[in-house]
């Protein structure tokens, strides 16, 4: 079996591309050095660990191209022969190398469900970090130090930590700028043109709504009123349903004042908000194709300035940073209502990295690892470098604060770029390094500064449900339960705003939603809350 198992192996070889690595017929990871008390950078030659990893496709071929990694081989003396692969590839070839015992000495850009993280854990293809933590790796420590939550986060049920992670603070609790993914933009050039004040409450939305579908400013009948994914995360219309009650999120979960987790589509204040929606799509206000259109269509009509009122993380990505769109405070209900319902989303990613259990070099792999965790590092690590003769960069160096400061970019995308200099993998920036270590990115201290002043004031929930490091037995549960819960969820939120009739069901749908296992699920949901949190 291990024979077909190699065969299959090099057939993926052959097939993708791998840069620096080994070509199945060498050892896979690196041979015992036998150093001890480790300082960088290291004097003897020819010291190398062999990593596997994941890049973006515009990325270099050869991850020691970049200018980031070529800064830290020279700084810690430490090569990296590297097995490079390009995106659906890489988990092929990881569980592949995982499978046949082919192991590099870590993999980084991981992308270990929590599950598989367990899993691997227990079959002892990867191994704990815990002792490797305490004593080699004071850059991480200092970020536990200063952030003591991410550490339990890391944690797993049996109390071990089997992955580093990656870290981005941008902004804290109500204020983080993950606290809201949906804003609704609603085009403010209209409202002028048509001499309508910036909607207060859900009738008035309606009002102007209408307004736009009778008067056409789009022209030639391509005015949309409103637009949006459903079931889609930050192009959902979800937002709108924190008028009526405890609204809705991404993830169907929120967690109150009290503590509770709840399910917002077991709740009883998603009647009044599929009511309203289902009112907006009867009066023809809603485009039709907001159940089925994916997002280059969304984005096309977007810039074609079709839109009254439409949803998404930042509206650059859809109608361009202008002016024309401004982004919709949170609407007054019928009762007089406000509340911005918050997602569970925050930067933290467990599994950016771990180490193998055939590595024979851990005192070294996890000091070279602790590099990633150094601020300056970090800061780079996720965004791009600077004194890059050869492209543009992403931040120039500010000899007299000692700062890494963010570049205008002059219209190239950020992605792009980022994608292109950065390395990801595991690293930590925290809301302390802004004006310490970096400036903040342009495009996010916008969006912040629009999430305190318009959303902030308005979020009633003192809580969200954090990332919970489940047992396997809860995960297989949770999995279970979701592959029928979650699609039926989705599918009667764009039944009930197309067909109405929410009251009619309501009864009928909760029996379905116990059928399906939600109790069972929030009974798991409200013990990982509460052991997390307590």
């Amino acid at each position: 079996m291990k024979k077909i198992l190699k065969a299959l192996s090099l057939s993926i070889i052959g097939a993708v591309v791998i840069t620096g690595c080994s070509n199945g017929n060498e050892q896979t990871w690196s041979e015992d050095y036998g150093l001890s008390n480790i300082s960088f950078p290291i004097e003897e030659e020819g010291i190398s660990l062999k990593i596997m990893t994941e890049s973006a496709p515009i990325a270099p071929d050869d991850p020691n191209e970049k200018l980031i990694y070529q800064r830290l081989e020279e700084q810690t003396g430490v090569h990296i022969e590297w097995q490079n692969f390009v995106g659906e590839t890489f988990a092929e070839r990881r569980n592949l190398a995982l499978a046949t015992g082919e192991m590099p000495d870590a993999i980084k850009n991981a992308r270990f469900s929590d599950y598989e993280l367990l899993n691997y854990a227990e079959d002892d293809v990867i191994i704990p970090l815990n002792d490797l933590i305490d004593n080699y790796m004071p850059n991480l420590q200092a970020v536990l130090e200063k952030a003591p939550e991410y550490r339990e986060m890391m944690t797993a049920p049996d109390g071990n930590i089997y992955a580093f992670p990656w870290i981005e603070e941008l902004g804290s609790n109500k204020g983080s700028i993950h606290s809201v993914d949906n804003f609704p933009w609603i085009n403010v050039e209209w409202l002028d043109k048509l001499g309508l004040d910036m909607p207060t409450t859900t009738e008035e939305l309606k009002e102007v709504l209408i307004a736009f579908k009778d008067h056409d400013p789009a022209g030639d009948g391509q005015t949309i009123p409103m637009s949006f994914m459903i079931n889609h995360g930050g192009e959902d219309p979800g937002f709108l349903f924190g008028s009526f009650g405890i609204g809705d999120n991404w993830g169907r979960t929120i967690v109150t004042n009290d503590g509770e987790v709840v399910l917002t589509a077991a709740h009883e204040d998603y009647i009044d908000s599929f009511n309203f929606m289902s009112e907006l799509y009867e009066e023809g206000l809603i485009d039709v194709e907001a159940f089925e259109h994916d997002w280059s269509v969304y984005v096309a009509k977007g810039q074609e300035n079709r839109y009254g009122l439409y949803f998404t993380w930042d509206k650059a990505n859809i109608t361009g940073m202008n002016d024309r769109y401004d982004l919709m405070p949170p609407l007054e209900g019928p009762d007089g209502h406000k509340n911005v319902t918050r997602t569970n989303g925050m930067g933290f990613d467990r599994s950016r990295m771990v180490i193998t259990s055939a590595n024979e070099n851990l005192e070294l792999t996890a000091k070279w690892i602790d590099q990633l965790y150094d601020p300056y590092q970090s800061v780079q690590n996720n965004w791009g470098t600077y004194g890059d003769d050869e492209q543009q960069n992403i931040f120039e160096w500010d000899e007299s604060s000692q700062m890494l400061r963010h570049l205008d970019l002059e219209g190239t995308p950020p992605v792009e770029l980022r994608e292109k200099t950065s390395v990801g993998g595991p690293l930590a920036i925290l809301d302390s390094y802004y004006d310490e270590f970096t400036t903040m990115p342009d495009d996010a201290a916008w969006r912040l500064n629009l999430m305190e002043e318009v959303m902030v004031p308005h979020m009633q929930a003192e809580n969200v449900l954090p990332n919970i490091f489940f047992s396997k037995e809860e995960l297989d549960r949770i999995s279970t339960i979701e592959a029928d819960l979650f699609p039926y969820i989705d599918r009667k939120r764009a039944e009930w705003i197309i067909n109405g009739n929410v009251e009619d069901e309501w009864e009928a749908h909760l029996v379905e939603l116990n059928r399906l296992g939600y109790q069972e699920w929030i009974e798991i949901m409200q013990n990982g809350y509460d052991r997390t949190t307590n």
